[in-house]
């Protein structure tokens, strides 16, 4: 391998169209059938997965317009936060999704992957969270930061080989990823032989009467500037998978931002929910080295009782029917995808005794440490992606 010069830079508002305009009037008739690509289907991994179509009358109004090889951007947080970025992979001419997406249309002069893949980098992704407007839930990246955001332009053959490096090593992170969804699945397949669908009608209970805490944070005062290199972690959406937990994208806090979050302390086997955005409904246990670590608004913790288990409440919200729930209460909110603390509360969890609980979670180890070794594996993809991708757009890939 020899070590190139670095490439010359220019704003991507150069070599890509941002924000273009849709469809001009009469290009498409009113019944047409679009293809149609909502916030949750275009996945943390940049993958995007096309679900359903919708006619051109019920969407041409209140609906962002893009095309095949577009990169779409999400902009509100927590979204960005947790890299939705990825090429559109639609089948008609045109097709529409959420308001809150960017959408990039490259140029001659760009690779839709190698720009796609420049801007998952977490580098761009921390600069344009200190650079977003708004306030609480709905802050959002501006289109002048995706503009003026400077990318290294090498030839495009070149990019065109960087961007395929770039695609293997993804491919191998998203095959560890879907590994670990099928060990999630064997443990569901226990849950439903010992204890049914998970909801007897006769024997159920409000997790607010099982539980000893329930709530979540806040974003610190200053937003993304708050965020310290080291001290007390805050745990954010991207942290919460379900059945795991990462440290990718992990934020530091101060003593002084920590202390006004002294109410959501976490404690090793606190189950953590995602509450709100894209990511609502995930759900993962709190390992122990985030004992003493804060939460943001984004996330709430639930501290079992003695009655309740941690692994078998996390086993049963992974449950689909469970999920499917939790998605239609968070679906209900007045203004935007989330689930407050008293609908949490109000949740039916199935009451069965803790002896039967701890025969679940000993049957579950097995496939426990399968999971935790497999997930050491993810973390060593992580860390040769994070490695290729900071080489590739120096020039030394």
């Amino acid at each position: 391998m020899s070590i190139q010069k670095p490439f010359s830079a220019v704003p991507i508002g150069e070599v890509s169209e941002v924000n273009p305009k849709g469809p001009g009037k009469a290009e498409l008739k009113p019944d047409a059938e679009l293809d149609f690509l909502p916030m949750a289907d275009l996945h943390e991994d940049g993958s995007v997965h096309v679900a359903v179509r919708r006619r051109y009358e019920e969407v041409a109004k209140g609906y962002t317009a893009f095309k095949e090889g577009d990169v779409l951007i999400a902009k509100i947080t927590p979204c960005f936060e947790n890299n939705k970025i990825g090429v559109a992979k639609v089948k008609t001419e045109w097709a529409f999704g959420s308001t809150e997406y960017h959408v990039l249309r490259p140029s001659g002069r760009v690779n839709a992957s190698y720009l796609t893949h420049f801007l998952r980098q977490d580098s761009v992704r921390n600069e344009g969270e200190k650079r977003m407007t708004g306030s609480g839930g709905q802050r959002r990246v501006p289109k002048a930061f995706i503009e003026d955001l400077q990318i290294p332009l090498p030839p495009l053959e070149e990019q065109r080989r960087i961007a395929a490096i770039l695609d293997q090593a993804d491919a191998l992170r998203r095959l560890c990823s879907r590994a670990l969804d099928k060990l999630n699945t064997l443990g569901q397949a226990i849950f439903h032989e010992m204890f049914g669908d998970g909801l007897p009608s006769n024997t159920s209970v409000r997790l607010g009467d099982v539980t000893s805490k329930i709530g979540s944070g806040a974003t610190p005062r200053g937003g993304d500037s708050a965020y310290k290199s080291e001290g007390i972690p805050l745990i954010r959406s991207m942290n919460v998978r379900d059945g795991a937990f990462s440290n990718k994208g992990l934020a530091f806090i101060d003593d002084e931002q920590a202390s006004k979050l002294d109410n959501v302390i976490v404690e090793a086997n606190d189950v953590l929910l995602n509450i709100t955005g894209a990511s609502v409904a995930r759900v993962c246990i709190a390992p122990g080295d985030m004992n003493g670590a804060r939460v943001n608004q984004h996330v709430a913790i639930i501290r079992c009782d003695d009655s309740l288990l941690p692994e078998f409440l996390e086993a049963f919200l992974l449950l689909p029917s469970i999920k499917a729930k939790l998605l239609n209460i968070a679906e209900a909110g007045a203004t935007r995808q989330a689930i407050t603390k008293a609908q949490i509360q109000d949740f039916q969890v199935p009451k069965f005794d803790p002896s039967e609980q701890k025969a679940f979670v000993e049957r579950r180890k097995l496939i426990s440490n399968q999971r935790a070794r497999m997930h050491t594996q993810e973390i060593a993809y992580e860390a040769l992606f994070a490695s290729l991708q900071h080489r590739a757009f120096k020039g030394e890939l």
